[in-house]
């Protein structure tokens, strides 16, 4: 009996061995065909055959409908074999032609002891088929003795092109590939890491140095890079470049920007700049062209600033939009002597008046009544000298000095609102935040991303900071309709049936190599319906020619590109009338309403 329990205890144990021994050969099993199956393919392929790498397929660029920006397409990459090639100034002779290229780069680029060397990039299927025909012909037309004389070395690859179906309309903000498939400007180059996926490999059999024709075995899929979703709107994209394109041409300006954001969510609609370029065909385009105005080049914001003064003054409590200011044509502060842009006589305006009319030295008076260091600190929570968060390459965050290094007419060219800079977007997101009830919202341009299989990822909100209270936005909103009124310095950006908001700007260009002002930068910026702000666009032109006000050359921009936008997302007039704000003491006085007298 007791030798029985000791065979039955031998018997388990045994039993539990093996099971062990194939519980570790199942798990070894699982490791080597499963977790580490293409390391141990790579490894067992590398060691009988060659092995070359597949390229993987860019993601797609779409606007906010799937509308197609850029895309990849299958393209043929020609490559050679240089050990195969026994004389390379003949066979550049005879290839040459064929691909398209001068005798000497062809020459240079088959001469050597590379294995695997590019010749002709992204080549057109009909070139590979020409050379391989042409080998072909050449090579059954020799003799046995001059097998030496044979073409050969020469094969291709699949590869990929980058596609940009709509040419020029998005280019500044897309930017373009560069031949060996990385991004180079835009955001195929900031996301590049996204878009470009993850490459494959292949096998292939060998003979004399070639791939022999059949022999290719994938050994590792490629996978698709992240698709991108833009918050853009393709058609209101085409209104606003063909609008800016225009306004440019007409004025004979250096560059020009349109942008349309919502302002709740901090979304871009569009991103039109011009000159723009052709990223299908970029050999001859300039750097400069390339450039992405909107978030790269910096400019005084000139009249457009003086909405955050006002707005920083009606936060403090120390104006009303109807006290009244004694505005001379010129004011003398330091060493320097401010002045209108039109000699008139004094006046007594409002400050809704002052906004009206754009007067410098009305809105020096209204900043006086704040410390620099007000001043200076509700223009850095409206986003002056930081980045917006837009994301977009190359960002610039504008320059506002700090308080420290202010001189003696720092104050009053800050208040009216030169003496600082900013780009367009900064300069959008100032008069999005009064349109949102003082909540600044950072912009973006990427809606969501899809990855390999089409699984979309929406974007997560954007950052918001409090800068002023609802109550002065909508003060601040009521100020800005008189802008368009026909007292007003842009009458043409009216819209008939919708109120609308905004603010001129003409401004001295500094130029940098001179340093000195040279030229103007002329700007309207608004939204509308303006008591229920659903939209907002900026228009600036850099260095029109002859005719250069704000109101003359964006307002018209503003209207086209706006006008369409409400109609084609069906935004309808809010149907609410509006008392005008006095513009002056004369007008004020009529309407028997309450006046706040301003010292001076």
């Amino acid at each position: 009996m007791g030798n029985l329990n000791l065979a039955k205890k031998r018997l388990a144990v045994l039993t539990i061995v093996a099971l062990s021994f194939m519980l570790l050969f199942a798990a070894r099993l699982v490791q080597v065909q499963v977790i580490n199956a293409g390391d141990y393919k790579i490894r067992a392929v590398d060691e009988m055959q060659d092995t070359r790498s597949i390229p993987a397929k860019r993601g797609d660029i779409t606007d906010i409908n799937g509308v197609t920006f850029a895309r990849s397409v299958a393209a043929i990459n020609i490559v050679v074999d240089q050990t195969q090639i026994s004389d390379p100034a003949r066979v550049a002779i005879f290839a040459a032609p064929i691909l398209k290229m001068p005798i000497s780069e062809v020459q240079q680029l088959i001469t050597g002891k590379l294995r695997y060397n590019m010749v002709l990039p992204n080549a057109e299927p009909a070139i590979w088929r020409a050379l391989i025909e042409a080998m072909a012909s050449h090579n059954a037309a020799l003799e046995p003795s001059e097998i030496n004389q044979r073409i050969i070395g020469f094969f291709a690859e699949r590869g990929y092109i980058r596609d940009y179906p709509s040419g020029s309309l998005l280019a500044s903000l897309i930017g373009f590939v560069r031949n060996d498939g990385v991004g180079a400007t835009g955001l195929e180059s900031s996301m590049n890491s996204q878009i470009s996926g993850t490459s494959g490999r292949y096998s292939y059999a060998a003979a004399a140095g070639a791939e022999i024709p059949g022999s290719q075995s994938e050994i590792i899929s490629a996978q698709k890079g992240t698709s991108i979703r833009l918050t853009i709107d393709r058609d209101v994209q085409w209104v606003a470049s063909k609008a800016i394109s225009d306004a440019v041409r007409k004025s004979h300006a250096l560059s020009g920007t349109v942008i349309v954001m919502d302002p709740k969510t901090g979304q871009i609609l569009a991103h039109a700049t011009a000159p723009t370029f052709d990223p299908n065909n970029t050999k001859t385009v300039s750097l400069n062209l390339m450039r992405n105005y909107s978030v790269q080049e910096v400019y005084e914001p000139g009249s457009t600033g003086k909405v955050m003064t006002l707005a920083a003054a009606l936060e403090e409590k120390k104006i009303t939009p109807t006290t009244v200011f004694t505005v001379p044509y010129s004011l003398k502060r330091s060493d320097a002597t401010f002045h209108d842009h039109e000699r008139h006589p004094t006046q007594q305006l409002t400050a809704t008046g002052i906004l009206a009319v754009s007067s410098n030295t009305g809105t020096i008076k209204i900043g006086e009544l704040m410390s620099n260091d007000t001043l200076h600190g509700y223009l850095s929570k409206f986003g002056m000298g930081a980045k917006t968060g837009s994301g977009l390459p190359g960002e610039s965050a504008g320059i506002l000095h700090p308080v420290k290094s202010w001189s003696g007419t720092s104050a009053p060219t800050i208040a009216f609102g030169q003496g600082y800079s900013l780009t367009a977007m900064q300069a959008t997101s100032v008069f999005a935040t009064i349109a949102n009830n003082g909540i600044r919202v950072s912009p973006t341009v990427i809606a969501g991303t899809s990855d390999a299989s089409g699984n979309f990822t929406a974007s997560q909100s954007r950052t918001t900071e409090k800068v002023i209270s609802p109550e002065t936005s909508a003060q601040l909103r009521l100020m800005m309709e008189s802008v368009v009124s026909a007292s007003g310095t842009a009458p043409s950006a009216a819209i008939p049936g919708y109120r609308v908001a905004g603010k001129t700007g003409t401004a001295m260009r500094y130029n940098s190599d001179c340093r000195c002002y040279s030229g103007y930068t002329a700007s309207f910026i608004g939204f509308a319906p303006a008591d229920k702000p659903a939209y907002v666009i900026s228009v600036t032109i850099q260095n029109p020619q002859g005719m250069h006000y704000g109101g003359s050359l964006g307002g018209p921009v503003f209207k086209e590109v706006m006008s369409f936008v409400l109609q084609s997302r069906h935004v309808s007039p809010t149907n609410t009338t509006v008392q005008p704000v006095a513009l002056t003491q004369a007008a004020l006085t009529k309407s028997s309403r309450f006046v706040s007298k301003a010292s001076g």
